[in-house]
């Protein structure tokens, strides 16, 4: 655990002695009273938790430092694995900071995953929670489920059609302002699907030519069968570039973390 995340209304009181990240910092950090540990305000500040008493409940006060490392404007796409490789997957995509992820059912993938019990969002968050942990950071990745591609598609649209009508009710209100500038419209973002049957060119070539520079990214990966026909057809319509990753063959995991991160280096994220 390399940082202690409370929700906003625990921060201000005391840990009870039962709670698994009391027992992590007493069992396993070995802090007592007068010592410090790392926390921070799920979805904002991370600083300093000072233990100031400890009876049946962690007491401390809490100091708040940093911002907690912000999430990057990425939000991956990704079609249902394994279980097991979604658990890893999950907190490999929070360590690295993606701002979110869509987990889908699609045509050629195993439909009885949609069945599994992380197809919950609610068990989706606690493995991205066990990420942000790890990243020592405060602000976990929103977390989705759709039963297939084209409800994912469909909820995308919709999010940024609601997202242009928010932009442009601003930039009235900015502008009826005297002495105020109008905020300028938000970039559009970039829809890249990696598919290693016949793609437009490679991501990392994509990338040199088309850095995100600020915009945000959508990235769609298939399951371990990859893409349908029907599926290649549905992301191009939508808007989607495909790209591939070299010639060989990756788990939906791997294509997962490689895309992100070459897609996150581009951003600048990772210097």
């Amino acid at each position: 655990m390399n940082i202690c995340l409370f929700a906003p209304e625990e921060i201000s009181k005391p840990l009870n002695a039962d709670d698994p990240r009391a027992q992590h910092i007493i069992k396993v950090l070995h802090k007592g009273v007068g010592d410090s540990f790392y926390a921070g305000v799920i979805g904002g500040q991370a600083g300093t938790a000072t233990i100031t008493k400890i009876d049946g409940a962690i007491h401390f006060t809490f100091t708040p430092q940093s911002d907690g490392k912000p999430l990057f404007p990425l939000h991956m796409i990704i079609g249902f694995p394994r279980p097991i490789q979604l658990k890893r997957l999950l907190r490999d995509m929070a360590a690295l900071g993606v701002s979110s992820v869509r987990l889908c059912g699609t045509e050629l993938g195993e439909k009885s995953y949609l069945k599994a019990s992380l197809s919950d969002p609610a068990e989706v968050y606690k493995m991205l929670l066990d990420g942000t942990v790890q990243a020592a950071s405060a602000h976990v990745p929103e977390p989705s489920v759709y039963q297939t591609l084209a409800e994912c598609l469909d909820a995308l649209d919709a999010d940024a059609a609601q997202s242009s009508q928010e932009n442009c009710s601003q930039a009235k209100n900015a502008a009826a302002l005297p002495q105020s500038d109008a905020s300028p419209k938000s970039a559009a973002p970039l829809l890249l699907a990696l598919d290693n049957v016949k793609p437009a060119q490679s991501l990392g070539a994509f990338l040199r030519a088309n850095p995100p520079a600020g915009r945000p990214v959508f990235a769609a990966i298939g399951s371990e069968r990859g893409w349908s026909p029907a599926e290649r057809a549905l992301l191009e319509e939508r808007g989607f570039v495909r790209l591939g990753m070299g010639n060989r063959v990756m788990r939906t995991e791997t294509a997962a973390t490689v895309s992100a991160s070459l897609i996150l280096s581009s951003m600048g994220a990772l210097e």
